[in-house]
């Protein structure tokens, strides 16, 4: 499908601001929408939205790919439906507004959140109850096994699946059946976060929809071996049979991020089980985001073409093996079963021409990243050499903010930049989160994202992700609403109109 030339802010909804220690789909979210609607945005990049576990990358430790995550509900909507009491919801006291601290925001949010579902249980509201029946009956083709898997995931206190009862991990009936019966009060629980944080992001999105503005979702390529969707479909994954651990697992090789790649320890696909199925559970997966989503940002992309797979043992990235994918196959029956595919393509990385000649057959707009463009090279990544076809960053969720990338770059690149875009020298650029603004948006690639920490001139203390290191990733958040300035809007929006993307 066509993109037409706009832009937008990426954020995601853990960032935003709240007195629950973690961003939420409350107020704040809806004043962000509002802010992209002044501004003349009409595209919002969000990552992954499932409930995650060790690190809290959403990418590679989701303990589901069709689930979400119960930290963002907003405890001030559910008091508004008389499940909470006002006066009880007590702010998380000395959370540093700038970070996520997950220890403390589990126990504090997962206390209200029983403490509603124990209301619901007992309320008297006949028109929510049966639409939680509903949404359970609706959604059961994933539900089930995924409520399950979390219950059984308490019950074994927190322990992998590869870990449990025998029965239990290699699903016999029998075991699955009693433990239902024995989990059925933690597995009602689960069903109802689902069915709140549902109902309340598909409120979100009708009210970003209703202002123009789309919403971008994502696709993570890997999904975590402790999820539901490897316990429940273990046979379309490379598995060691005895053990049930993963074989090999995923990464990349040697890269601009790090010298011994990265090794994201997700066990990679059984393709050939796939095929043999038609690609029932990709298919089902990219029909359930785009209930939630507008547009589909697939990551890792060249991974449907060939992907790195490293036997499970490795300590680095660097002993593994490039494999062959069925990706024309699959995107050809995905075609098939939704129609026009209103996917973006994550093409960074090590790109060859059958990864291009993938991306174009299904005509999918890839990534062009500011921040990669000025090494000296005549890099892809230059403006000059963009086509329509396109989504400019200044940079991404993975890169630094652009303050934080100019305090490191080098005098290369500084020069480089400097040169390319007219400047006497490098002393002479001021701003330069504005300046990588401006570029991106006067480019001609149809879609322009910024990152929320370029537009609010932050520097790498306010960066999401670094891939070359584990701890510490996916906290950030801005500290309050009134960071959104009309002033800012005001500024984005002549931009967006200048270079003609409102």
């Amino acid at each position: 499908m066509g993109f037409q030339r706009a832009s937008g802010v990426l954020l995601h909804p853990t960032s935003l601001p709240s007195p629950h220690g973690i961003g939420d789909l409350g107020a704040s979210a809806y004043a962000f929408v509002d802010f992209l609607e002044r501004s003349g945005q009409r595209l919002w990049q969000i990552l992954p939205l499932g409930p995650t576990g060790y690190e809290h990358s959403p990418y590679t430790m989701n303990f589901s790919a069709f689930a979400g995550n119960p930290l963002m509900i907003s405890l001030e909507q559910l008091a508004q439906e008389g499940l909470l009491n006002r006066d009880e919801l007590v702010p998380l006291t000395d959370a540093n507004p700038e970070q996520v601290d997950f220890d403390r925001v589990i126990p504090h949010k997962f206390e209200f959140l029983k403490r509603a579902f124990d209301r619901f249980q007992t309320s008297r509201n006949t028109d929510q109850q049966a639409e939680f029946e509903q949404f359970c009956q609706q959604q059961s083709w994933w539900l089930d096994d995924f409520v399950l898997f979390m219950a059984l995931l308490d019950a074994n206190g927190g322990k992998p699946w590869s870990q449990w009862e025998p029965a239990i991990a290699r699903r016999d009936p029998a075991a699955l059946q009693a433990q239902s019966e024995k989990l059925a009060e933690n597995i009602q629980f689960q069903q109802f976060l689902q069915f709140k944080f549902f109902e309340q992001w598909s409120r979100l999105r009708a009210y970003a929809n209703q202002r123009n503005i789309q919403i971008i979702g994502d696709v993570s390529i890997y999904v975590c071996h402790n999820s539901s969707d490897v316990w429940a479909n273990p046979e379309l994954f490379k598995l060691d049979p005895q053990t049930l651990e993963p074989a090999y697992i995923a990464g990349v090789p040697p890269d601009y991020f790090s010298e011994t790649g990265q090794l994201w320890g997700n066990p990679v696909y059984e393709w050939e089980r796939s095929q043999q199925t038609q690609f029932d559970w990709w298919i089902k997966r990219f029909k359930a985001t785009l209930l939630y989503v507008d547009l589909v940002r697939v990551d890792h992309f060249r991974g449907f073409e060939a992907y790195w797979q490293v036997r499970a043992g490795e300590p680095t990235a660097i002993n593994g093996e490039w494999v062959k994918a069925p990706g024309q196959e699959f995107f050809e029956t995905l075609q098939e079963r939704l129609g026009s595919l209103p996917i973006l393509a994550e093409d960074l990385g090590i790109i060859t021409p059958e990864v291009e000649e993938l991306r174009d057959r299904f005509h999918f707009p890839g990534m062009r990243i500011l921040m990669f463009a000025f090494d000296g090279s005549d890099s892809i990544h230059l403006p000059h050499h963009y086509i329509q076809n396109c989504i400019v960053y200044s940079g991404t969720h993975d890169n630094d903010t652009a303050i934080g990338w100019w305090e490191k770059a080098s005098s290369t690149e500084k020069n480089r930049l400097a040169d390319y875009l007219g400047y006497a020298s490098a002393d002479d650029i001021h701003d330069i989160n504005w300046v990588l603004i401006r570029v991106a948006l006067a480019s001609v690639a149809n879609s322009a994202i910024l990152p929320l920490q370029d537009l609010l001139g932050l520097d790498g203390r306010a960066r999401m992700n670094d891939p070359s290191k584990i701890p510490g990733n996916w906290r950030w958040r801005y500290t309050n609403s009134d960071l959104l300035t009309n002033e800012l809007s005001q500024q984005l929006h002549h931009l967006t109109q200048l270079y003609s993307r409102v």
